[in-house]
């Protein structure tokens, strides 16, 4: 069982960290020219590995959403907070990505178009650059608004830069105004990720880049350096719908929901394990993990942890209120971190 503590005057220690594995370059010869790992069954974190961990026990781990946005739009304040979160024994940090905003707002969506957001990328360079350990996600990237070599070079030299720290996130979007203001089919975004993103692949992992895609082609090029973990950083497939399943299962190393109750996340949990009776999960990806954003700002008790751990979450990714200035923000990630039992660096 995990063991969180209830309140923030306690703490309690876990397991550091372990450090960063290297991944070992795959080998050449998929569609596209995409490389093409032995398939399996595919399966979610908690249905397998039992033979390491008998009792089926696992660490959660906790990550800081938001970290481009609000107070931390400001330089000062995001690099005080990532400090302390890193600090306060956090395992990642989290950004959000959006090019522009609507205006008027789209209905039902809570971001104003005047709301400061940083570049996800730019974002956590410079947070890279203030800290050593934690590690950096994009929660998530939207895939199709990125042109896919570009995207690859800046996320290959964030992963240098950060020394292997780099989580990407991505997802297909779901702001029609937005992808229309940037040139982009918002009823191919779908399409664009999957060539995008086997496109960065490519890129990434061949001697000799070339591939041939719908939306994009290349061949008889070059871009290094590669990223630090070979053959790609993790990645980690947001979205909600049973094309995002696919998507996760086939191609990413976890999937991520953003603003999930516990039930919610049993709902696409088991989603995501019907999409894995579907389709075949290439060996090399491993077990899917599993991250959420609770809704809301409220820090999860131990109750609440436990519910999601049950449900078949690895990582909780919280937010902090958007009202928080940069002292209160730096005392929120260290009293967090203590509240839920992290052990401080």
């Amino acid at each position: 069982m995990r063991r969180v503590a209830p309140a923030l005057d306690r703490r309690r220690g876990q397991p550091s960290r372990p450090a960063l594995r290297r991944r070992r370059p795959a080998r050449s010869g998929g569609r596209g020219g995409v490389p093409a790992p032995a398939a399996a069954p595919a399966t979610l974190t908690r249905d397998v590995d039992t033979a390491a961990d008998p009792k089926g026990d696992r660490t959660m781990k906790f990550g800081l959403h938001s970290v481009n946005l609000h107070t931390c739009s400001h330089p000062d304040a995001a690099a005080r907070f990532a400090r302390a979160a890193e600090g306060g024994g956090f395992e990642s940090l989290w950004v959000a990505d959006h090019v522009v905003l609507p205006d008027p707002p789209v209905p039902g969506r809570p971001m104003a178009p005047d709301q400061r957001l940083l570049d996800p990328i730019v974002a956590l360079t410079f947070l890279a650059a203030h800290t050593s350990r934690i590690l950096l996600a994009t929660g998530v990237i939207i895939l199709p608004q990125r042109q896919a070599l570009v995207l690859a070079k800046q996320l290959a030299s964030l992963d240098v830069l950060s020394n292997g720290r780099l989580i990407f996130g991505l997802g297909v979007g779901w702001c029609e105004p937005e992808m229309r203001s940037v040139g982009v089919s918002f009823a191919d975004r779908g399409r664009i990720a999957d060539d995008y993103l086997a496109a960065m692949r490519a890129v990434w992992t061949q001697a000799k880049p070339s591939y041939r895609g719908p939306f994009v082609s290349f061949e008889g090029v070059q871009a290094m350096p590669r990223p630090v973990q070979q053959p790609t950083p993790p990645i980690v497939v947001g979205g909600r719908t049973a094309p995002a399943f696919r998507r996760a299962v086939t191609q990413g190393h976890g999937w991520y929901g953003f603003g999930l109750d516990v039930a919610e996340t049993q709902k696409f949990v088991a989603s995501l394990r019907d999409a894995g009776k579907k389709h075949s999960r290439p060996a090399e990806l491993g077990r899917l993990e599993i991250s959420v954003t609770p809704p809301g700002f409220e820090l999860p008790d131990k109750a609440m942890v436990d519910a999601y751990a049950a449900a078949g979450v690895d990582r909780l990714v919280v937010r902090p209120r958007p009202d928080m200035d940069a002292a209160v923000l730096e005392r929120f990630a260290a009293e967090a971190g203590r509240a839920l039992g992290l052990k401080a660096a």
